[in-house]
């Protein structure tokens, strides 16, 4: 099965890259053509659903006890959680609680939501099905929600990793960029309904240009056969697989959050009332090498830094002692259930 055709934007990166070294422009298109040909096979496992609301679940991965719910971000699938088993956080959760992972569906079934939405109508019903109140643990945006949905309803703990609030700590450049590249792409965005993916892994990859061309060069010389492809490639088809961005929450993450960092000066509101970290048991993971969101942008409260990237913390070789032990640890030290 071949994997996706290029977009035009890596082109342009790469023949850049090209301009300045022209070795490694060749190896980063032969490394794009060695991704492309790769062998896919289905590597993830599809939990059962236990509660469900419109299109989005909750899948059941195991343990017992408190309620564990692990939030993704919108703009990427769930699976990144629950990858393979060696770092599956999921997996790795099961000994401190009953894991639930939510999976928020087709974006046509929630075509109309915007991002506090989605909270609202999807993530607190959703955990209204808890029979006590869970231990929330968000990833990149889902961070967020997860944050919002906390000071909504009572909840035993949040968790969040990688996940911004504080959007204007993010550098102006960047800031700039995405409305540029917002605004060029709205006009399609607004005739579909919906912001592509291809939209949101093209403001991703001008965060860090080089890296993107150097991680597809690492690919030249390694053989069809693998284990460092075929993770590659793993990685890379989740990072491009994701469902469209329902064009309010696109419009909302864009230019309420990024724009004018609602979140961080207080005037995000949902349901009325604007929304602010609660006062429960609270972690922020943030990674030391992250450009997708910088530690600077987490919400106020203990942190923690993970020697990593943005997606190296939740799937990487360190995942298991950086991330997946020290949240066992922070999970067992919570108050008694009741």
């Amino acid at each position: 099965m071949p994997g996706p055709r290029p977009l035009p934007l890596f082109l342009e990166l790469v023949r850049r890259a090209a301009e300045r070294d022209p070795q490694l422009g060749a190896r980063a298109l032969r490394g794009l053509a060695a991704y492309q040909q790769a062998h896919r096979t289905p590597n993830f496992l599809e939990r059962p659903a236990v509660a469900r609301v419109g299109g989005a679940t909750l899948r059941e991965c195991g343990g017992a006890g408190r309620p564990v719910v692990l939030v993704p971000s919108l703009i990427n699938p769930p699976h990144i959680l629950d990858l393979d088993p060696e770092t599956s956080l999921a997996a790795a959760l099961t000994g401190s609680g009953r894991v639930l992972l939510l999976d928020w569906g087709p974006a046509q079934d929630r075509a109309e939501l915007s991002v506090g939405e989605h909270v609202s109508e999807l993530l607190l019903p959703l955990l209204a099905s808890a029979k006590e109140p869970p231990v929330l643990i968000g990833y990149c945006l889902g961070g967020t929600m997860a944050l919002a949905a906390s000071a909504l309803r009572p909840v035993s703990g949040l968790v969040t990793l990688a996940s911004p609030w504080h959007f204007s700590a993010y550098p102006q450049a960047s800031r700039d960029a995405l409305a540029t590249l917002w605004r060029d792409a709205l006009p399609a965005a607004e005739r579909l309904g919906m912001l592509p993916i291809e939209v949101l892994q093209a403001a991703f990859w001008s965060l860090d240009p080089e890296r993107t061309v150097a991680k597809f060069a690492a690919l030249a010389d390694l053989e069809p056969d693998s284990a460092e492809l075929r993770r590659f490639v793993m990685l890379e088809d989740w990072a491009n697989g994701g469902e469209p961005l329902p064009l309010p929450a696109a419009r909302e993450l864009i230019e309420d959050l990024f724009g004018d960092d609602r979140t961080g000066h207080g005037r995000w509101c949902l349901g009325g009332a604007a929304v602010q970290p609660p006062s429960v048991p609270m972690l922020h993971l943030t990674a030391r090498k992250d450009r997708i969101v910088p530690a600077e942008t987490v919400a106020p409260g203990p942190d923690l830094a993970c020697p990593s990237g943005h997606v190296g913390m939740i799937v990487g070789r360190q995942a298991p002692e950086k991330l997946h032990r020290p949240l066992r640890e922070w999970l067992a030290a919570l108050p008694p259930r009741g």
